[in-house]
């Protein structure tokens, strides 16, 4: 054996070493990645047909091997890593030659590109990453970081450490806004370093805290890291628990997880929205403990007074944060007591049929004992009692899954036992008295009758929905019950909203919020899959923009106005009444609401228009167009390098190399430790598209295979990847804020300054570790 190595260990570290070379020749990683691949290929096959590479793997046909198989070992656990006295044999890495290896190749990339870019089933996920990318470029075309960080500044800046927090709270609206990198990490550069600087800031906390704050938009939804992530663990995972459970003597995966295999973005974006918001609060929590420990280096600075009348802090206390939070703590106690929540026959029904066993327990015993390892003995003993029950004497056969064709039943005895406010008029009615008290405290002297007709226009909507609405009545007649008190509601709010315009933290900041709840609320709920909410945030993002350049240039925006509130009326329409057609039971009361829904359908398409017509003559959208196709030309052509490169460690046994040596270790938390301390590693030399498609496909099928939920590995992989973006010596963010840092800010003030954040990172990444329901306590609370 050449040096003493195994031929796979030789042949990994050409990779690795023609994979660095190509990156820091200066090229383009994309083709960096594929010209990496063919030339290690070719190193690898001349020195294999040399001799000089041989592979020792393990005899299958020995006895020592057989009499493991025949005691039960599964065959992929087997290697020499576990069994170093099995016997071996040398063959060469190709051992029916390179040329062959070769043709398999080509005829595999052919095939993965065209499943996994072209059109495969991920194809519409990965759609997402285009809109996400024209979303969040579209929004800092629009100049909305200025007033952000401005408002921002104006609200933290009397605080010690005020500016840096502000940038941190910046860096997370943004990262959920845009959710790109490089642009949140120049523009806060540009606008917020020499601000720092100037108020006598230390460049280090300072270009610190705008890199770290500048990777939040990696793991803070919607993140393109989670989009691409999502789209490969869903596989991996997918195959990995098919091939666990055959090898336990399961009949399908379905049977071992008690639930389909299956990760998907929009659950992914929900584990990663408090992971997100924590390390957010880690690096606020940095820069107020370090502006307390050393005040001449993060001095509070006092900033000029917004628009909007004076408001003293006990009532900005009460009106800000008091009385909607109780008012959110109300909705709360309402809906776990039964008074808010679905109205709907169909699913009052479904909740009063029997139910199915969560786990099926008519299983072999070999099954049975995977899936109690798997999930543990309560949930088995629980399963099983929930059969016994589903089964038990006095019981109709088949009332656990019949009952589809069932009547309803009295509609009287539904009406009583479904909850009196419905889910949606309770949201409503919600966000409408957030809304008004926000309006009084913003313009406390101002009168309050108007805002009072709204309260108890919503007060009167309410008690319409308990009075008079229940499971049988229709959309329609529900729509004409509550006219007449959500009218008066809707022109106290739109009073609301004229005085709420003229603070400056809410002018600036609500445009932007209404689009990132959008996005992020469909998601999060389940309404629907990251794609269509993607669009919905790239089309807003255009909207909103040619709002802002409308009103810049002197011009009214009535249009792209009435245009937004269109998508709001035809998403309600949606929501409430079946737009489905179907001759000779379609209802008037559908009819009109299916027109209705299409007159705002096409006023939105012609708003859409507009808006880019706006933008391109304002000169935004061609540079914003450019910018992303340059985006996602990169990704695109990364993944189909990355593909090629996977073959090449692939062909010579690579892959099966590398997880058998995982496989080695019993503790599977010890095997996900050494993955995340590799990835760890690796994030000092490789970006974070590099270690997506070509490490984990090759260490997915050992992490995804075992009793770890899929979220949580994922989440934390994702964090983990955050972190290359800020460890020298190739931490993108770093070379992003070199970029635009002045002059007299040193390259070695900011490696120092990112230390600490990379620090908190680990902290964080422990913190995950130690409290795994911090990731998966939401997709919990809202399923899809």
């Amino acid at each position: 054996m050449l040096l003493g190595l195994d031929g796979v260990e030789i042949g990994l570290i050409i990779v690795f070493l023609c994979l660095f070379g190509g990156i820091l020749t200066g090229f383009p990683v994309a083709f960096a990645i594929g010209g990496a691949a063919i030339i290690s290929f070719g190193v690898i096959a001349a020195l294999d047909s040399g001799g000089l590479l041989i592979h020792q793997s393990v005899d299958t046909g020995s006895q020592a091997y057989r009499a493991l198989v025949d005691g039960g070992a599964p065959p992929r656990d087997i290697s020499l890593f576990r069994y170093p006295d099995l016997p071996v044999i040398a063959q060469p890495l190709f051992p029916q030659g390179w040329e062959q290896a070769l043709d398999r190749n080509v005829s595999f990339i052919v095939n993965r590109v065209n499943e996994r870019v072209l059109a495969g089933q991920s194809i519409e996920t990965l759609l997402a990453v285009l809109m996400f990318v024209m979303m969040g470029i579209t929004l800092e075309r629009s100049r909305i970081a200025n007033d952000l960080l401005t408002t921002m500044a104006r609200v933290f800046g009397p605080l010690p450490g005020g500016l840096a927090v502000s940038v941190v709270i910046v860096g997370a609206f943004l990262a959920a806004s845009t959710g790109i990198v490089g642009a949140t990490v120049v523009t806060m550069g540009l606008l917020s370093l020499p601000t720092m600087l100037r108020h006598g800031y230390s460049p280090q906390l300072s270009t610190g805290i705008i890199a770290a704050s500048g990777t939040l938009g990696q793991i803070i939804p919607p993140s393109i890291v989670i989009v691409l992530l999502g789209t490969l663990a869903g596989d991996l995972y997918s195959t990995a628990q098919e091939a666990r459970a055959q090898s336990f003597g399961c009949p399908d995966a379905l049977t071992y997880l008690g639930r389909t295999a299956v990760v998907s973005v929009g659950t992914l974006f929900q584990a990663a929205l408090l992971p997100g918001i924590v390390l957010a609060l880690l690096y606020a929590l940095y820069a107020f403990g370090y502006a307390l420990l050393n005040p001449r280096k993060a001095p509070p600075v006092a900033t000029g007074g917004g628009g909007g009348d004076y408001i003293t802090p006990r009532e900005a206390l009460t009106w800000f944060l008091g009385l909607p939070v109780a008012l959110i703590l109300a909705m709360a106690v309402a809906m776990s007591a039964g008074l808010v929540g679905s109205q709907s026959a169909t699913a009052d029904r479904a909740g009063q049929e029997g139910q199915s066993p969560s786990l099926r327990t008519n299983v072999p015993e070999s099954c049975q004992a995977a899936m109690i390892d798997l999930h543990g003995q309560t949930a088995w003993d629980r399963a099983v009692a929930e059969r016994a029950g589903a089964t038990s004497p006095g019981t109709a056969p088949g009332s656990a899954d019949s009952g589809a064709g069932e009547p309803a039943g009295d509609s009287a005895a539904l009406s009583g036992s479904v909850p009196p406010i419905g889910t949606g008029i309770g949201l409503v009615v919600l966000m409408g008295a957030i809304m008004l008290v926000g309006a009084r405290g913003v313009a406390p002297y101002d009168d309050a009758r108007p805002l009072a007709a709204g309260a108890l226009g919503l007060l009167g909507m309410l008690l319409v929905d308990i009075l008079f609405v229940g499971p049988s009545t229709s959309p329609g007649a529900t729509t004409a019950l509550i006219a007449a008190p959500g009218l008066v509601a809707a022109w106290s709010l739109r009073e609301a909203a004229r005085r709420l315009g003229r603070n400056d933290l809410v002018r600036v900041v609500f445009p932007p919020l209404v689009l990132i709840v959008a996005v992020l609320g469909s998601i999060l709920g389940g309404i629907t899959n990251p794609t269509p909410a993607a669009a919905l945030g790239a089309g807003g993002a255009i909207m909103l923009a040619a709002y802002r350049r409308l009103k810049d240039e002197g011009r009214s925006a009535w249009i792209v106005t009435w245009s937004a509130l269109s998508i709001v009326a035809m998403l309600v329409i949606g929501m409430n009444f079946d737009l489905r057609m179907i001759a000779g039971t379609t209802l008037a009361a559908q009819w009109i609401a299916y027109l209705a829904a299409q007159a705002c359908y096409f006023f939105a398409i012609f708003g859409l228009l507009y808006s880019c017509w706006v933008l391109l003559r304002g000169g935004i959208l061609t540079p914003v167009v450019r910018e992303t196709a340059k985006v996602t030309s990169m990704v695109f052509t990364i993944l189909i390098g990355s593909q090629l490169l996977n073959l090449v460690v692939i062909s010579f046994g690579g892959e099966d190399y590398i997880q058998s040596f995982l496989r080695a270790f019993d503790n599977e938390m010890t095997v996900f430790l050494i993955v995340m301390l590799v990835l760890f590693v690796l994030g000092f030399v490789l970006d974070f598209l590099e270690i997506i498609y070509i490490v984990v496909p090759i260490v997915g099928p050992v992490i995804y295979g075992g009793t770890l939920d899929p979220k949580w590995v994922t989440i934390m992989i994702a964090v983990n990847l955050q972190t290359s973006f800020l460890t020298p010596p190739f931490g993108f963010a770093l070379f992003y804020l070199r970029g635009v840092a002045p002059a007299e800010v040193t390259t070695a003030q900011i490696y120092r300054g990112v230390a600490p954040f990379v620090a908190i990172q680990m902290a964080g990444l422990g913190l995950l570790w130690a409290f795994p329901a911090i990731v998966t306590i939401v997709p919990d609370l809202f399923p899809n």
